[in-house]
């Protein structure tokens, strides 16, 4: 039955639904919120092909022409802005600079906007993704007017909900949730155990942290260490078989789901990186707890809310504890699948698209209220 749109939103992003952020907090509420007669149209800075390039060496010139065209292409649609009921934000809509097209999408089409955070993009943190120079560019201090130039901020979690209502703007926690009917149990055809992690070059070194554990464990039990996404060649961890796979959103699902344990290191480097780590969803828990995967995490940040440690999960503050965590999940198959199972069941009962698609819904329709 075709559901009658009564709420149009434009939906504005740095980045195509290649980076998770965009797929998993604006691209899949596309179709739930249809379903509410809500119209959610997405319109990226960078197009897939620009943001595969991006943080590639060289191709610069290449790089600046393909930011100029979007740059004149956000132009263009600020002209169009007019016929959308509300404005949607995720993050930023674009990767660098002031606000500057927040700002003219708000005066031209005199629309009320909904800012995302699913990060601490207010805290200046120098992230190894960017460089120093590049951290410099993202002006940080545009978070905090953004925020208050908003009717309502949808947050990732507790900690910038909180930070968002001290600026006086209406706050609304929405975790990072994946599509329980896509991340779910499988069958596993594992010879041997295979411990996983699923990352990028700029999170790497907090597996690293790990590794003489994992060295320790191999001298007991057999197992395969899988990294995807790290960026970086196989490290020859004595005894250990690793797997080191290039990130493919083709294969997204299946990396997760074909674990037997996961993990979740997370290294505090510096104040300034603390709190910019509280600002993190923890989804990487989320997707293991959908995915019906037992894992260890460090309980940093909301982390420490994430699931039921010792039934879902396994919280690790030190070396100790990661050791003794994971020889309990690799010596025991019937563990790992009752953990898995409460995992699973947790996330059905906190995690789904449906539950927090109506969380969404009910911020557009009071935004357009006013």
């Amino acid at each position: 039955m075709k559901t009658d749109i009564q709420i149009r939103v434009k939906a504005l992003a740095s980045y195509p639904k290649e980076a998770a952020a965009t797929r998993f907090r604006v691209e899949q509420f596309v179709g739930p919120l249809r379903e509410r007669g809500i119209e959610l149209e997405l319109s990226p800075f960078l197009s897939a092909e620009q943001f595969a390039e991006m943080y590639k060496p060289g191709g610069s010139l290449k790089k600046a022409a393909g930011i100029a065209r979007s740059f004149l292409r956000r132009l263009a649609e600020a002209a169009r802005v007019g016929k959308y009921d509300l404005l949607f934000v995720q993050r930023e809509a674009m990767f660098f600079g002031p606000e500057i097209f927040e700002w003219l999408f708000q005066i031209a089409g005199r629309v009320p906007m909904v800012l995302d955070l699913d990060d601490a993009t207010y805290v200046p943190y120098a992230s190894p993704t960017y460089g120093r120079l590049g951290s410099a560019l993202k002006f940080f201090g545009k978070t905090d007017r953004l925020i208050r130039r908003s009717a309502a901020v949808t947050c990732g979690n507790r900690f910038i909900a909180e930070y968002v209502s001290k600026l006086g703007t209406r706050a609304e926690v929405i975790p990072t949730v994946v599509d329980t009917g896509v991340f779910r149990p499988v069958e596993k055809d594992n010879n041997i155990p295979v411990v996983g992690w699923v990352g990028t070059h700029s999170t790497f070194p907090s597996l690293e942290s790990l590794l003489p554990v994992l060295e320790k464990l191999a001298a007991k039990h057999e197992f395969v260490l899988r990294v995807v996404g790290s960026g970086r060649d196989a490290k020859e961890i004595p005894g250990v078989r690793s797997e080191v796979l290039k990130w493919s959103l083709e294969r997204e699902v299946e990396d997760f789901c074909t674990l037997d344990v996961g993990l979740y290191p997370i290294v505090v480097s510096s104040s300034a990186n603390e709190e910019w780590l509280k600002g993190k969803s923890g989804f990487k828990a989320i997707q293991y707890l959908a995915a019906g995967v037992p894992f260890v995490m460090s309980p940093v940040g909301i982390c420490a809310e994430i699931g039921r440690p010792g039934e879902t999960h396994f919280n690790a503050e030190s070396a100790e504890d990661w050791y003794n965590s994971l020889d309990k999940l690799l010596g025991d198959a019937e563990l790992r699948n009752k953990m898995g199972k409460s995992g699973r069941e947790h996330s059905l009962e906190n995690y789904t698209v449906e539950k927090q698609a109506d969380k969404l819904a009910e911020v557009f329709r009071a935004a357009k209220l006013g």
